[in-house]
C-alpha cells in the first residue's frame, strides 16, 4: 500500500507518495493524519498522511516509510488546515503544528462518562446553528460552558491561560468529563469536552457536538505572526463543517462576530447593571500644553483610599520633550526625530537610536518639559502625588511592592489578575486614535476589560476615561453601556470603506515582497497600494477573491510575509 504524505517543511508545501513496509501494514494507527516519519532529501523529517491507497506516477518507486510515530490530527482537519492556508495565505505545515499533540500519543486516551447536565438560561441557545451571545462584561460565563458541554463532546475557547485553567476545573466539579489544551490532546481524541486558548481551535474532537468561543472579541485569539489566523474564524468553520452549533460570546461583539451569527442581547437592566459606573472626564476645556494627567477627578480617586489601576499604553519615562526655556521640541540633530529622556538622563532618538546630554540644541538650557511621560515617570509622580509606594506593571513585569494600592502601567495592568475598585484610563484618546481602524472596537474593549476587575456598579465598580472626544461613539458606549452604540457607528464606517468584515484586506511585506507582487500582477477586483517603507496593501470587495488572487501567485524564495486581514493594521 502507498500513502501521501504532507511533510513538516514550511518551505516545501508538497505532498509525497511513500510505500508502507510490511511491518507496518496491520497497524491500527495508520490512517489520514497520522504522524510519520519519511526520508526527504538525504534526512528525515516529519509529516502527516493525507491520503491512503494511493497510486504513484508511473515509472516512480515510492520510498518506504521510516517511522509510523502516532496518531495525529484527523481527515476533518487535514481539509480545514487547506482551508485555513487558502484563508490566511498561509502554509499547511504551520496549521497542522499546532493540531498535532505536543508529544507522541499512540492511542486515545481510555474513555469517561459526563454526568453534566445544563439547567438555567442557556440550555436551548445551542439550538440551530449558534448565537452570538452579548453577555455583560461581569457576568460569569460558567452557565453557558455548562450548556454546551452537556451536549456531548464541546471546544470551548478562552483568551487568556488563568482563565482556561480556572474554567476547565469549574466545569469538571460540575460533572463534565473536560481538559486542558493541548495536555489533554489524547482525552480530547477520545471525546473529551476541551477547554483552551488560541490553539485550542485545532484540538482534535471526533465527536464534536458544540463549539463555544468567550470573549471572541479578544486579539489574543488572533497570531501576531503570519499567517494571522484568527481562532474564532477557524472556530466557526469547524463548527459549519461539522454541522454543529457555535456561539460567539463578548460583552462587546466584534463586526465580524454580529454579522456571524444571529445577536442575542441580554435585558438593558441586568447587562446595564454589570457594567462599572463609567466616568467621564471631559478635559477639552483645559490648556492642552499645562493640564498634565492629573485631572481633580483622577486626585479625588486616587486619594480616596481604595485600589486603583492606572492605564496609560505607552513605557519609559519622557517620549516627548520640549525646552523648557524656548520651547523648542528635542529633536535629533542627526534625523530629526524626537527623542526621548534614556534611562541614565540623557536623550535618545526614538528612531536610530543617536544619543547626547540633555542639553537644548537651540538654546542651550538643561531645563526640560515633558510633554508625553511614559509609565515610569507617571508611577513617580503618583507616588509624590498618593504619597504611599506605587507599583508599575507593563509586559516586560511587575515592579513594586506585591500589594500596592496604586498600579500603573500599559494594558498588562488589567491582566494582573487582582480586583481594583477603581481604574483609571489616563489617556484614552491615544487609544481611540490609534492609527488602526479597530481602534475605537480595541478601546471599548479594554474598559469591558476593566470591568472585569472592578465588578459591575452593583458592586461599586468605576472607570474614569479622562478624555477631549466625550462624544466619541466608544466613549458613549462605556458611559452608556451600551456596547450597540458604537456597533451601530463603526458598522456604517466601515461599509462606506470597504474595510473588514465588509471588504478583505492584506498587507504583503519583505525582502522579496517586490518580486512576489510583480508575479501577482493586477488580478481582477484587487486593488493594490504601495507603501513607501516598502510594504503593499491589497484591498478586495470579499475574502474569496482575494484569497484566490494571493493562492494564485507563486512565492519566491527569501523571506516573505503576507498578513491577511491584520489585526493592527492602519
Amino acid at each position: 500500500m502507498n500513502v501521501r504524505v504532507l511533510t513538516d517543511v514550511i518551505g516545501i508545501d508538497k505532498e509525497f507518495d511513500y510505500a508502507v513496509p510490511e511491518s507496518l501494514a496491520g497497524d491500527a494507527r495508520l490512517a489520514v493524519g497520522s504522524m510519520v516519519r519519511v526520508a526527504l532529501h538525504g534526512r528525515r523529517v516529519g509529516g502527516w498522511i493525507t491520503a491512503l491507497d494511493v497510486v504513484p506516477p508511473e515509472g516512480v518507486v515510492p520510498a518506504p516509510l521510516a517511522k509510523l510515530s502516532g496518531l495525529g490530527p484527523d481527515a476533518g482537519l487535514i481539509e480545514l488546515s487547506a482551508w485555513a492556508a487558502w484563508r490566511w495565505a498561509g502554509r499547511r505545515a504551520h496549521f497542522l503544528r499546532t493540531a498535532s499533540p505536543p508529544r507522541m500519543v499512540a492511542a486515545p486516551a481510555r474513555r469517561r462518562q459526563s454526568r453534566l447536565v445544563a439547567t438555567g438560561d442557556y440550555a436551548d441557545l445551542f439550538e440551530g446553528e449558534g448565537r452570538t451571545l452579548r453577555l455583560g462584561p461581569s457576568v460569569d460565563p460558567l452557565p453557558v460552558a455548562v450548556a454546551a458541554a452537556a451536549r456531548g463532546q464541546a471546544l470551548i475557547l478562552v483568551p487568556d491561560h488563568d482563565r482556561a485553567d480556572d474554567l476547565t476545573r469549574r466545569l469538571a466539579r460540575q460533572g463534565a468529563w473536560v481538559v486542558r489544551h493541548p495536555a489533554g490532546w489524547a482525552a480530547a481524541a477520545a471525546g473529551a469536552t476541551v477547554v483552551g486558548t488560541q490553539s485550542a481551535a485545532w484540538a482534535p474532537a471526533p465527536e464534536l457536538a458544540a463549539v463555544l468561543v468567550i470573549d471572541e472579541h479578544d486579539e489574543a485569539y488572533c497570531s501576531a505572526s503570519a499567517p494571522t489566523w484568527h481562532a474564532r474564524d477557524v472556530a466557526v468553520e469547524r463548527a459549519r463543517r461539522a454541522g454543529v452549533p457555535c456561539v460567539l460570546l463578548s460583552p462587546v461583539p466584534s463586526l465580524e462576530a454580529l454579522r456571524a451569527k444571529p445577536v442575542l442581547r441580554p435585558a438593558r437592566g441586568p447587562e446595564r447593571e454589570s457594567w462599572p459606573l463609567v466616568e467621564v472626564v471631559d478635559r477639552r476645556g483645559e490648556d492642552a500644553g499645562r493640564s498634565g494627567l492629573y485631572s481633580p477627578s483622577l486626585v479625588r480617586v486616587l486619594r480616596e483610599g481604595g485600589r486603583v489601576a492606572c492605564v496609560l499604553n505607552r513605557k519609559g519615562r519622557a517620549l516627548l520633550l520640549a525646552c523648557g526655556v524656548c520651547g523648542e521640541l528635542v529633536v535629533c540633530t542627526d534625523c530629526g526625530s524626537p527623542m526621548r529622556q534614556g534611562d541614565e538622563g540623557g536623550l535618545v532618538c526614538r528612531a536610530a537610536g543617536h544619543t547626547r546630554p540633555k542639553v537644548c540644541a537651540e538654546c542651550g538650557s538643561t531645563a526640560m518639559k515633558n510633554l508625553r511621560a511614559g509609565v515610569s515617570r507617571v508611577r513617580e509622580e503618583l507616588e509624590a502625588l498618593v504619597r504611599t509606594p506605587v507599583a508599575e506593571s507593563t509586559g516586560s513585569g511587575y515592579e513594586g511592592p506585591p500589594t500596592a494600592r496604586v498600579v500603573v502601567g500599559t494594558e498588562a495592568v488589567l491582566h494582573l489578575g487582582r480586583p481594583f475598585e477603581a481604574v483609571a484610563f489616563l489617556e484614552f484618546d491615544q487609544e481611540l486614535l490609534a492609527p488602526r481602524f479597530r481602534a475605537r472596537e480595541q478601546a471599548l474593549a479594554l474598559v469591558a476589560r476593566a470591568a472585569r476587575i472592578t465588578g459591575g456598579r452593583n458592586d461599586g465598580g468605576r472607570v474614569l476615561v479622562q478624555t477631549r472626544l466625550p462624544d466619541d461613539p466608544a466613549v458613549q458606549a462605556a458611559f452608556r453601556a451600551d456596547p450597540a452604540w458604537l456597533a451601530r457607528s463603526e458598522r456604517d464606517r466601515r461599509r462606506q470603506l470597504g474595510l473588514p468584515p465588509y471588504g478583505a484586506l492584506a498587507v504583503v511585506s519583505g525582502p522579496v515582497a517586490d518580486e512576489f507582487m510583480a508575479g501577482l500582477g493586477r488580478p481582477d477586483g484587487v486593488r493594490i497600494a504601495p507603501d513607501p517603507g516598502g510594504q503593499f496593501f491589497l484591498r478586495a470587495p470579499e475574502y474569496d477573491t482575494l484569497c484566490d488572487a494571493l493562492a494564485s501567485a507563486e512565492r519566491p524564495p527569501g523571506r516573505l510575509r503576507i498578513d491577511v486581514d491584520p489585526l493592527r493594521a492602519i
